[in-house]
């Protein structure tokens, strides 16, 4: 039901597959500034980083999902 609602809506596998590598760099991106922030906040920005780690396989997946014929 949601694949369908996502087909509909217009996304195909290969956005949610650049989406998936969009949150790998935004991830890089969020670690790397987590160590330019001092030791107060670095636990905050550091769980941030991991958050945004969780994304790309779940977008990766949908993805793969939304390639495979109905």
């Amino acid at each position: 039901m949601v694949l369908q609602l996502l087909h509909r809506a217009g996304a195909r596998s290969t956005h949610l597959h650049l989406a998936s590598f969009g949150a790998i760099g935004l991830c890089l991106t969020l670690w790397v500034r987590a160590k330019t922030v001092d030791q107060e906040q670095r636990g905050n920005a550091e769980r941030r980083a991991l958050f945004v780690g969780l994304w790309p396989p779940m977008l990766w997946l949908i993805g793969e999902a939304l390639r495979e014929p109905k």
